[in-house]
């Protein structure tokens, strides 16, 4: 045992100046010998008794140096393990299983079990499985959540050989040459603080009354302050229950601010003001509604006032009476039940036809496009605005890429008429060699950039004009320079009458132009049985004045016996769920365009009794097709919105890729019913 103790560093170079010291004396009594015989037997004598007596007290006192370092180091070795075992932070260490082989007091204490505990520590946490445990040389972080507080749970490898060997430590841990050091740190207090500071971050808000003007003018004028004031103390209290302060910047907007726990508490209420509002009636015909936008997490306070106002302007162009609240890049929607109210004047028609004329007027060309699948709606408005370009002498085209069997009669008409260029329809790529900068592209029909016929034409021109019914959507054309988006309005044709009216004063439409924008009007309102106003009515008798005939458009819209017999099967094959809802799926065999099949035979399971929404799903082009139709009950596009699709409280749809017809029929089934269950249908 001691020819194997040998010393190291500089303590052995400090015990070895004895030694070294005898050579240079040696050296010296040679010197010294050189000069006087007598001198150097004198110095010899003194070298033998100082070498003499160093070999004695080295060979004395050697085992003695060993014994005082060993012991300083059991005693140093024994001071590591006491800090270790009484350190105040849990520590432990793991075999390259997870199973506990040592732990001080404080990692005991915390999880409850004695020091000899040396099971896996997964039977503990159950966060803790062999997937968390570190694989390399990172860190791994596991939070877990034990006896009501939050912990984090740091885990590193250590090598064996760079630890102290023990055997009361290694003892179970030969098949490893790693140990995993563990440690425990309670960050329930951090969590709280950093709750806190989430909870009382600033979140804006505005407030508008939807139908300000029409209320009041149907309430007496004596009672009309009355009813203001009962609306702004409703809306007062709302929010002051939960901390937030409201104050009106104009007689129908308001200003909102509340922390973030009391957007939490809004979120839970799924915005209740927007039905407690509705309950104000003081004999007033209409009751109001409200459009709330929410702007949140944003680094800077303009930042959170312009997601704000960016939310509101959403919420208004979906029709108002729901809360948008834009989070980012993320939109949620909440509300959205009722139908919007029509409004009754034309001024904004008005503005929007001049502002169309001229943007039209500056440039030498003019292509229009509707969403992809173009639809009779689609058409017919592009036939409008086709018109519209016309009268103004411009040259016109209009992009459909593949008509379905709904539309292509309807072009017939107009290919077969020698008045017509044979140019007038042309497809995607012929439309991208034709625009440039100085050409006006109109969407109709659509507001959202990836369901345009194509969409590379939004980024080839900067004039780009957008008419649509459908409420907007997050996702949307930005960089319009004039945009009509109407949600109440019953079909974008009806839009494109009106505009018509007040386009120019020489205007003449021909019949079959007429016809065509009259059968989007049929077709989007069910023959006039769903999202029909005054102005429904008003843009028909207008059609009809310019030479619509009903009869001629009741042909065009025929189906064929293939289109006929495959509705007849969809409707056949109809199931319903959950009590209420109509599913069904159109296989569209021999059917050419099985996306209007759909569409129709989801208009049909409407007239079903207890009936409150249809669905219908179709595969075309390798897409899942979704038609929804609903009456009154159910608002159909937040449901759609789910699936990534859109439209209208009533009638709207969906697509879904990478998925087979019995896979979207569970994810639909999926969505209604959580939606359903948590109360937002």
């Amino acid at each position: 045992m001691k020819e194997r103790l040998k010393l190291t560093g500089q303590l052995k170079r400090f015990l070895q100046w004895p030694l070294i010291l005898s050579v240079i004396l040696l050296a010296m009594n040679f010197v010294v010998y050189g000069i006087d015989t007598r001198a150097g037997i004198f110095v010899s004598v003194v070298v033998a008794i100082y070498v003499m007596i160093s070999i004695s007290l080295m060979v004395y006192y050697r085992p003695a140096i060993f014994r005082e370092l060993i012991g300083f180091a059991h005693e140093y070795d024994d001071v590591q393990k006491t800090m270790l075992s009484g350190l105040k932070l849990p520590y432990a260490l793991l075999d390259g299983d997870g199973n506990v082989i040592w732990m001080n007091k404080a990692f005991a204490g915390i999880i409850g079990k004695t020091l000899t505990f040396r099971k896996n520590l997964g039977l503990v946490f159950e966060n803790l499985t062999p997937e968390t445990l570190p694989r390399g040389d990172e860190q791994v972080e596991v939070p877990l959540f034990f006896n009501n507080s939050y912990y984090n749970l740091t885990m590193h490898r250590i090598a064996i050989d760079r630890m102290m060997e023990s055997v009361e430590i290694l003892e179970s841990v030969d098949k490893y040459d790693y140990l995993i050091a563990t440690y425990l740190f309670d960050v329930t207090e951090l969590n709280q603080y950093k709750k806190k500071c989430e909870d009382e971050k600033i979140v804006m808000g505005m407030i508008y009354l939807d139908n300000y003007e029409e209320a009041l003018e149907s309430v007496e004028e004596v009672r009309r302050s009355l009813l203001l004031a009962l609306i702004d103390r409703k809306i007062n209290k709302y929010f002051s229950s939960i901390d937030g302060l409201v104050k009106k910047l104009e007689k129908d907007k308001y200003f909102l601010v509340m922390h973030t726990h009391s957007f939490e508490i809004l979120k839970e209420q799924r915005f209740g003001i927007l039905e407690e509002v509705k309950t104000v009636n003081i004999g007033n015909e209409m009751a109001i509604t409200l459009s709330i936008g929410i702007g949140l997490n944003a680094p800077k306070m303009n930042q959170n006032y312009e997601q704000a106002r960016i939310a509101i302007e959403m919420a208004l162009g979906r029709g108002g009476d729901q809360a948008v609240v834009k989070d980012g890049n993320t939109i949620s929607y909440f509300g959205g039940k009722s139908q919007q109210m029509e409004k009754t004047t034309r001024v904004k028609a008005r503005v929007k036809a001049q502002a169309l004329k001229e943007f039209i007027s500056a440039k030498d060309k003019v292509v229009v496009m509707g969403h992809k699948i173009t639809d009779v709606d689609a058409l017919g408005a592009a036939i409008g605005i086709y018109r519209a370009a016309k009268t103004l002498g411009k040259t016109v085209h209009i992009v459909v890429n593949d008509p379905t069997t709904s539309i292509r009669p309807l072009m017939s008409s107009f290919l077969e008429n020698p008045d017509y260029e044979h140019d007038m329809f042309i497809t995607s790529a012929q439309a991208k060699e034709l625009v440039d900068y100085n050409t006006a592209v109109v969407v109709v029909d659509t507001n959202k950039p990836s369901y345009t016929e194509c969409k590379e034409l939004l980024n080839m021109t900067r004039t780009i004009v957008v008419l649509d019914h459908h409420r907007r959507g997050s996702e949307s054309i930005t960089n319009a320079v004039l945009s009509y988006i109407e949600p109440y309005a019953s079909s974008t044709c009806e839009m494109v009458a009106e505009i018509l009216q007040y386009f120019s004063d020489g205007i003449r439409i021909r019949n079959i132009e007429a016809d065509c924008i009259y059968a989007g009007i049929m077709i989007d309102t069910n023959n006039f049985l769903t999202k029909t106003g005054v102005r429904t009515f008003e843009a028909a008798a207008f059609l009809r004045r310019c030479g619509a005939d009903v009869t001629r458009v009741r042909k065009l819209l025929r189906d064929d016996m293939s289109a006929y017999k495959a509705r007849a099967e969809a409707i056949g094959n109809a199931q319903q769920f959950l009590g209420c809802y109509a599913l069904s799926i159109c296989t569209g065999k021999g059917v050419e365009s099985p996306t209007v099949v759909a569409a129709q035979a989801a208009n049909e399971l409407l007239n079903i009794s207890g009936v409150k929404a249809s669905f219908v799903l179709t595969e075309y082009n390798h897409v899942i097709y979704i038609s929804a139709r609903a009456i009154d009950e159910v608002n159909v596009q937040i449901i759609m919105e789910k699936l990534g699709g859109g439209g209208h409280l009533n009638i709207a749809g969906a697509q879904i890729e990478g998925k087979t017809i019995d896979e979207a029929m569970e994810i639909l089934k999926n969505t209604i019913e959580q939606m359903q269950k948590e109360g937002e249908l």
